[in-house]
């Protein structure tokens, strides 16, 4: 294989793989066959995601160059060529954005009766609603804050919205400058009176109302600006644990303050103004970082900050969202008794969330062990959860009554710090054991353990996930979970939590292969295996399910499965660097993204294995991250009657012919259609039956929940990690 790993042709360049992703969800904005304010809500997600992909990743490559840092990428481009590139392509997306927007949708959603507009649309009545809006709501919220000599340009807050305005003295012998911030506490659009769903952007509010900001001065002109600042950690490995909290606290408070990588400003800011900002902004940064360029200025069209179109899309106007769905309670557990335990205790059992409640699995595990009265332990990792939950206060519950409960909190889980902090602290001060995890390592891994005493002795339960503990976002992402109770897997996860916990360094696992340790030599093992029946002639497949497949040594493992006669079959949401149909190379190779009213969160893997086949599930995508800088765990599915399920699961996304893309060799998507075969859309099937075995038309297994219970999922597809 050394011959693959020095021509760069072999690879996508990750960044800009990325950046196809989130085309990928611009494209649902366009697509006719999604509701009017669904279609808004992708527009919102697709702008949020690239906020993102700017505080980290662009971020992380300016630092390269302003370090002289010599790497260059997998597929061989440095720093600067990447930025570049990801440069040329963000601005065609940008314009993409704007037509989607204001050719589109906002005509469209004015045919419904919503509509956002100008102070110039208000009657005369409306415009004195308006102005005492301003005056009681808003005008004791703003500060303006000059710049002259006496008044040094002031601190630009990271992603926030402000006014840029132009002053004249009354004499006319000097212009000026002032920045005035457009607060976040209040609302972005502000209701017109008298008008259902007729929306002012808070700007053209204060805007408007310049006046009464800067009295006796004329009002030369006002344009919306934002920035965004680098926001991401920089925790060095050796930090102890018992430093890490005050460390990530201390680098929360810092992030506030990191360099400036992009500025957006509305378009038909005049030259002079934007250069003022550029400039202003150039001086108020470290020298040592890269400085500003006209690269790092887009222009945006009339409205800036476009992911507050997501409270719009959460208009009520049943017509134009998606129809509200429900999830199933699996039917092995619709009746009372038997309980959770007994359950899982006859066989193991498996949940595809959302469209298994969650609430009536994951959050009843945790409920049921934390008030019955066998319960000696519970142990958990959580990455990222909703601290007001049901988990967080069943955990609570177990330590008031009694029962050993421990926690392993992620506090470095990327822009949720503040809030695990928060939560983390309450759950000690109810006499839960909190641990903040590994020196250089992030606790990613999804585990719950009940240790409980029966009438045979003490028995463990299980739950191994793809995803997070958090009631909220199992609304909207695809995730898989087992409960067991086998042995082995129970010792397993007993093992990992001391290991975390305590000075134990377990690196040899029964049943679960766990990162650092032995993830990535069990991925290898598993795909070199399949190469080996193939040359052999025995039946050989690999199908993987995965957020994101960035590692070279695992893309190189399946390009050599590739050419030994391996068929192999890739799921892969976002971020995809291997290169499929080349010929000789990964031509056996065909690389899926679904992309639809979910997020695909679910880590899925299957191995033909000489027709002896093999299942697993993992918290970890096949990138160098989760392989050698996190704490992970995959476990076998090893119940043969669960196969199918899963089997049926990665069938239904190979063959949906209504939200998939495909992967070219170039590094480009294109959307699958079939014609002259019957629409699959993977979340519609599995809407009625949670792993895609239900027939078209038929009702969905099990019970759903009362709407109290689990209120109606709402779309996503962004970027969230975890």
């Amino acid at each position: 294989m050394t011959h693959f790993r020095a021509d760069p042709s072999l690879f996508i360049n990750r960044e800009l793989s990325w950046l196809e992703f989130n085309s990928r969800v611009l494209a649902e904005a366009f697509d006719e066959r999604n509701p009017l304010l669904e279609r808004l809500k992708f527009l919102a997600i697709f702008h949020s995601n690239l906020d993102e992909f700017y505080m980290v990743r662009v971020a992380g490559l300016r630092r390269q160059m302003s370090a002289r840092v010599p790497s260059v990428s997998n597929d061989g481009l440095s720093a600067r060529q990447q930025l570049d590139l990801i440069d040329r392509r963000v601005r065609e997306m940008t314009e993409s954005v704007q037509h989607c927007l204001h050719d589109i949708l906002l005509p469209a959603l004015d045919a419904h009766g919503i509509r956002i507009v100008s102070m110039d649309d208000l009657s005369a009545t409306e415009r004195v609603g308006v102005d005492a809006f301003f005056d009681q709501q808003v005008f004791p919220v703003l500060t303006p804050l000059a710049v002259d000599p006496g008044h040094p340009f002031p601190y630009i807050s990271n992603l926030s919205l402000s006014l840029a305005v132009e002053l004249r003295h009354p004499d006319g012998t000097e212009d000026r400058f002032a920045r005035v911030k457009v607060p976040k506490s209040l609302s972005r659009w502000v209701a017109v009176p008298g008008r259902r769903n007729h929306f002012i952007p808070l700007e053209a509010v204060v805007s408007a109302h310049l006046a009464r900001l800067f009295p006796g001065m004329q009002i030369l002109g006002a344009h919306a600006f934002r920035i965004t600042r680098y926001s991401d950690l920089e925790i060095a490995d050796t930090e102890e644990p018992e430093d890490l909290l005050a460390t990530i606290e201390e680098q929360v408070f810092q992030r506030r303050f990191g360099e400036v990588v992009r500025l957006e400003v509305q378009r038909g800011m005049p030259d002079a103004l934007r250069t003022l900002l550029l400039d202003e902004l150039r001086e108020s940064e470290d020298p040592e970082f890269e400085p500003l360029s006209d690269r790092e200025v887009q222009s945006g069209g009339p409205l800036l900050d476009l992911g507050d179109l997501m409270t719009l899309a959460g208009i009520d106007v049943p017509a134009l969202r998606d129809t509200p769905f429900a999830p199933a309670i699996p039917p092995e557990l619709r009746d009372a008794e038997p309980s959770i335990f007994d359950v899982v205790r006859a066989r193991d059992l498996l949940v595809h969330h959302p469209f298994d409640s969650f609430a009536a699995t994951v959050e009843q595990f945790i409920a049921a062990a934390s008030k019955d009265d066998r319960t000696l332990a519970i142990k958990m990792t959580l990455y990222r959860t909703s601290g007001d939950g049901a988990i967080v206060r069943a955990l609570v519950a177990a330590a008031q009554r009694g029962i050993q409960v421990a926690v392993l909190v992620e506090l470095q889980a990327r822009f949720e710090e503040t809030n695990n902090i928060t939560w983390a602290r309450t759950l000690e001060s109810y006499g839960v054991h909190v641990a903040y995890g590994l020196p250089g390592l992030k606790i990613h891994a999804k585990t719950a353990l009940v240790v409980r005493r029966e009438a045979d002795g003490i028995r463990r339960y299980v739950h191994l996930g793809t995803g997070n503990y958090n009631g909220r976002t199992a609304r909207t992402y695809t995730d898989i979970g087992l409960f067991t109770c086998s042995e082995a897997i129970g010792a397993d996860v007993s093992d990992l939590f001391n290991s975390l916990t305590g000075f134990s360094r377990q690196l040899v696992y029964r049943k679960l292969a766990v990162a650092p340790s032995g993830l990535r030599d069990k991925v290898r093992a598993l795909i070199s295996r399949e190469a080996a029946h193939a040359r052999a002639g025995r039946p050989a497949r690999i199908i993987a399910k995965m957020n994101a497949l960035v590692d070279s040594e695992t893309i190189l493992e399946l390009y050599e499965a590739s050419q030994a006669g391996v068929q192999i079959d890739l799921i892969v949401r976002g971020i995809c660097c291997l290169r499929p149909g080349m010929p000789g190379v990964s031509d056996r190779i065909r690389v899926t993204s679904i992309v639809g009213r979910f997020l695909e969160h679910s880590r899925l893997w299957y191995f033909a294995n000489d027709d002896e086949p093999e299942y697993w599930i993992s918290s970890a995508d096949w990138m160098p991250r989760n392989f050698d800088r996190r704490v992970e765990a995959a476990t076998p599915i090893e119940d043969v009657a669960l196969h199918p399920r899963l089997r049926a699961l990665l069938d239904t996304c190979l063959t949906d012919n209504q939200q998939a893309w495909e992967l070219q060799a170039d590094g480009g998507y294109a959307k699958r259609h079939i014609s002259g075969e019957s629409a699959r859309s993977t979340h519609r099937l599995l809407m009625l039956e949670s792993w895609g075995q239900a027939k078209s038309g038929q009702g969905a297994r099990g019970t759903r929940p009362r709407a109290s219970e689990e209120p109606g999922i709402a779309a996503s597809a962004g970027s969230t990690h975890g």
